[in-house]
This record gives C-alpha cells, sequence and structure tokens, in this order.
C-alpha cells in the first residue's frame, strides 16, 4: 500500500506560479515511478508530467516549458513547478504512483487559474 498526500493548491492569476507537492508513505522509485495527472471539469483525467519508467520525463505538450517535475528522494516526494499558468491550467491535480505494478492516487489539489 502507498499513501500520497497533495498540497499546494490555489487560486493564481493568469501568469502566475505554483509549485504542488506530493508525499509518499514509501519511496516508490526502487520500483516504480511517479507522475502528476490533472482533470478540469466536464474532461477527463489526463497526464501532465511523469517520470517514464524506462527514465526520464513526459510532459503534456501543453505544459511543455512551463511546467517542471522533480523529486526529493530524500523526503519520498514529487513536485511540480507550473509557471505562467494559463486559465486552461484550472483543474484538480492528481499524484499518481505505480508501484510494483499498482496504481495509486492522491485526493487531489485544486488549482485555480483566473483570466
Amino acid at each position: 500500500q502507498v499513501q500520497l498526500v497533495e498540497s499546494g493548491g490555489g487560486l493564481v492569476q493568469t501568469g502566475g506560479s505554483l509549485r504542488l507537492s506530493c508525499a509518499a508513505s514509501r519511496s516508490i522509485f526502487s520500483r516504480g515511478t511517479m507522475g502528476w495527472y490533472r482533470q478540469a471539469p466536464g474532461d477527463q483525467r489526463e497526464l501532465v508530467a511523469e517520470f517514464a519508467t524506462s527514465g526520464g520525463t513526459n510532459y503534456a505538450d501543453s505544459v511543455k516549458g512551463r511546467f517542471t517535475i522533480s523529486i526529493d528522494n530524500a523526503k519520498n516526494t514529487v513536485y511540480l513547478q507550473m509557471n505562467s499558468l494559463k486559465p486552461e491550467d484550472t483543474g484538480v491535480y492528481y499524484c499518481n504512483g505505480l508501484y510494483f505494478g499498482a496504481r495509486y492516487w492522491g485526493q487531489g489539489t485544486q488549482v485555480t487559474v483566473s483570466s
């Protein structure tokens, strides 16, 4: 079992920045990977950024150059730095962990970008 707890969401104006954090209850990267997804009202949940199982990172085209995923292994925490935010970035952001083939989700954190 893995518990994931997100924090850092909020309300920000267009062009602003936020940093999301996801603390995992155990070290995942020895047997899996982690990433961030988001879901806007009425839309399906979509991948935002992830550490690929083969190494490296993947980003949605819509966030490339603006968002950065990073990790602090000592703290079992993954971050999502979001810069130059746009109204279309609004949604609930979920941390995701893939561990021994099982997928785990955090409770989500709301990000709202006002125009």
